[in-house]
């Protein structure tokens, strides 16, 4: 059964909002603080082809998301209960919230959002944060990781997201993860290239003009995004941590465009 009213207003709402930053209006995103992305309908499927901006590397496909999903379940198995508990990247958010945030995204629904985003008065970010903190006190770390795993395969999306997303949101959650715990997480060159090159021009994440007049080079892969003289040079995990809002790309990163790229993530 479907809801076309519900959807409607949703995916409009979505798309003034991505407008509204696009022109330059100050709308706090709803990954503001934590979740980059929010993602209901479907990734290519397996074999299938298809093109990003900057270097245009291949789009990624259903199996490198499943993939990319049961990695991040293996890695959290090997967890501490303190660990568990231990901040985030993500302002506010400990890992246990961060897991549970991931779980909700093949299981939300375009009713489930709308209500969601009334409760939350239209902050995205306030509805996400409320989402995954309720779903982080239902379930233990055990439970968590096997709802993660049990949607391993699944193409849902949540409403109003790219293709891209959910993959995206996976990447970048494992290092808001790894990171603040010491461990280190690597990421698969080709589907991570291809979520850099899908944030580092997009608006939504406020990277087109962070990135303004700078030239972005990975240093551990064949991708580069001209836009300057002045270059930023890293390893591609940085570069896309970076480009969704992290501060924590930034001490690994080189190059003459590394001072301006700090003023501008880090200004008020």
């Amino acid at each position: 059964m479907t809801h076309p009213d519900a959807a409607t207003f949703f995916d409009a709402y979505v798309r003034w909002v991505r407008c509204a930053r696009w022109r330059g209006t100050r709308v706090k995103p709803m990954w503001s603080g934590c979740a980059p992305t929010f993602s209901a309908t479907h990734l290519p499927a397996p074999g299938a082809t298809g093109r990003a901006p900057g270097s245009s590397p291949p789009e990624p496909t259903v199996s490198d998301l499943a993939a990319e999903r049961r990695s991040l379940g293996a890695f959290l198995r090997d967890l501490s209960a303190d660990e568990w508990e231990a901040h985030s990247l993500c302002e506010g958010w400990t890992v246990r919230d961060v897991v549970a945030h991931l779980t909700t995204t093949t299981r939300t629904g375009t009713l489930a959002m709308v209500a969601g985003m009334l409760r939350a008065r239209g902050d995205f970010h306030r509805m996400t944060r409320d989402r995954a903190r309720r779903v982080a006190r239902a379930y233990d770390p055990t439970t968590l990781i096997d709802r993660l795993e049990e949607t391993a395969d699944s193409d849902r999306r949540m409403p109003g997201s790219a293709a891209m997303d959910p993959l995206l949101d996976i990447l970048v959650h494992g290092q808001d993860i790894a990171r603040p715990l010491g461990r280190h997480r690597p990421m698969p060159a080709a589907p991570a290239r291809a979520a850099l090159a899908f944030a580092a021009d997009n608006p939504f994440y406020d990277a087109p003009a962070r990135f303004a007049g700078l030239t972005l080079v990975a240093t551990d892969g064949d991708w580069t995004r001209p836009d300057g003289p002045d270059e930023v040079r890293g390893n591609t995990a940085d570069l896309l941590l970076v480009a969704t809002g992290r501060t924590a790309g930034l001490q690994a990163l080189s190059g003459p465009g590394v001072a301006a790229l700090t003023r501008r993530l880090t200004r008020p």
